[in-house]
């Protein structure tokens, strides 16, 4: 039997592909042969990334995938674990400025594969540009690999001893859906606030960018359908690692706190509405929360069906700022995911040269709740620049 903390492979199914990718806009054209080669140069650093899936009793596992791992140059999409790929979990891919990392998600977090992108940016723009940038908070081919990276992240914790927690918020089955039955092209929008303009917001009216965000796409599903008495839901990611202060671990340890809109509150101002999110995430992204959720997954209790819908909207806020040096060369920052039927709409937060980044996706192609959104925004004042929209072509497996 796979330990508790190694990657689930077989979560995965034609609803729920989870496939999550890392999307950057260069200022220069990519150069695919660098890329290419410097992918490849990784791999002694980041061995963990290139594996292909293996049978191990009745559990599939990881193994290491000599062969190359794809570099493509189109947006199009491949599946993964295929021949298209070389057996790989993960691929890249670019197109003009933009380049995309690709993974299977039971691998890794956004948290888990931000260093790997920074590592692969930086000796991919030392080799374009020639210069030689300060190696520190990079991770690169000739370091160790610490055990903290590639072992039980979880070793230290007394998991076994620990009681259920004080507070643990209780799902509401029946809660506002955002769907198109009718549509079902996957779509994404990116847009651009600026970093200056948020953070003052949030100082404010007491919040954070993930609850402001969730604040603004609530009022948002009310702006829509302003006569549903059903409550808006609001899964907010939460990573366990960082908040039992553990080392940087590539693996996915990922829970969620849900925060709650009902009809009965919509007509708060904005600082009430931020206190009372902010309260109740706060609530649930405690470290006996953490290691309660961790308990739960050491005793191999079955994750919820990825075909049951939790929440109306799912946010998510990769902590990521600064690629250091490298900032001067990049323009945008994101991270996607694969849809699914978990939840309606899914936005993931990035920030980088003084900028946050949305990738707000949907599974159909309509404008109307997207457009809510941004009024919601422009009503208190937070600029933005919607900067592209595009069908969500991600690889499958």
């Amino acid at each position: 039997m796979l330990e508790f903390y190694e990657p689930h492979l077989d979560f995965s199914m034609p609803e729920h592909q989870n496939i999550m990718g890392v999307i950057l806009s260069l200022r220069d054209p990519v150069d695919g042969e660098i890329l290419r080669c410097v992918v490849e140069e990784m791999r002694v650093r980041f061995p963990y990334y290139y594996v292909k899936t293996a049978y191990r009793g009745d559990d599939l596992v990881t193994v290491p995938n000599h062969l190359p791992m794809t570099v493509r140059n189109t947006w199009e999409p491949i599946c993964l674990h295929s021949e298209a790929s070389n057996d790989h979990l993960a691929a890249w891919k670019y197109e003009g400025r933009r380049l995309a990392f690709e993974i299977h998600h039971a691998l890794t977090d956004g948290s888990g594969v931000l260093p790997y992108v920074r590592s692969i940016m930086c000796l991919y723009l030392s080799k374009v540009t020639g210069q030689a940038f300060d190696p520190a908070g990079f991770c690169l081919p000739g370091d160790a690999i610490p055990e903290s990276e590639t072992g039980n992240p979880f070793a230290k914790l007394d998991i076994d001893r620990v009681k259920v927690p004080l507070y643990k918020k209780k799902p509401i089955p029946d809660f506002f859906r955002l769907t198109d039955a009718a549509d079902a092209d996957k779509t994404v929008f990116f847009v651009k606030l600026s970093e200056a303009q948020l953070m003052q917001y949030c100082r404010d009216y007491d919040s954070s960018p993930n609850v402001l965000i969730s604040v603004m796409l609530a009022k948002a599903a009310r702006h829509l359908d302003p006569e549903n008495e059903k409550t808006v839901t609001v899964s907010v990611c939460i990573d366990h690692k960082a908040i039992l202060g553990l080392p940087h671990n590539y693996r996915m340890a990922v829970g969620e706190a849900i925060l709650d809109f009902p009809k009965s509150r919509e007509k708060e101002d904005l600082s009430k509405a931020c206190t009372i999110a902010r309260g109740q995430l706060m609530l649930q992204a405690q470290p006996e929360n953490s290691l309660w959720d961790i308990r739960q997954m050491k005793r191999m209790l079955p994750p919820p069906s990825p075909d049951i819908a939790r929440a109306s909207i799912c946010i998510s806020y990769v902590s990521s700022r600064s690629f250091g040096p490298l900032d001067a060369f990049i323009e945008e920052l994101y991270v996607v995911t694969s849809l699914s039927k978990i939840t309606d709409i899914l936005c993931e937060v990035t920030c980088i040269n003084h900028h946050f980044f949305l990738a707000f996706m949907q599974p159909c192609s309509s404008e109307k709740y997207f457009r809510c959104f941004l009024e919601e925004l422009d009503k208190v004042g937070i600029s933005c620049e919607v900067l592209r929209k595009e069908s969500l072509r991600m690889c499958r497996i």
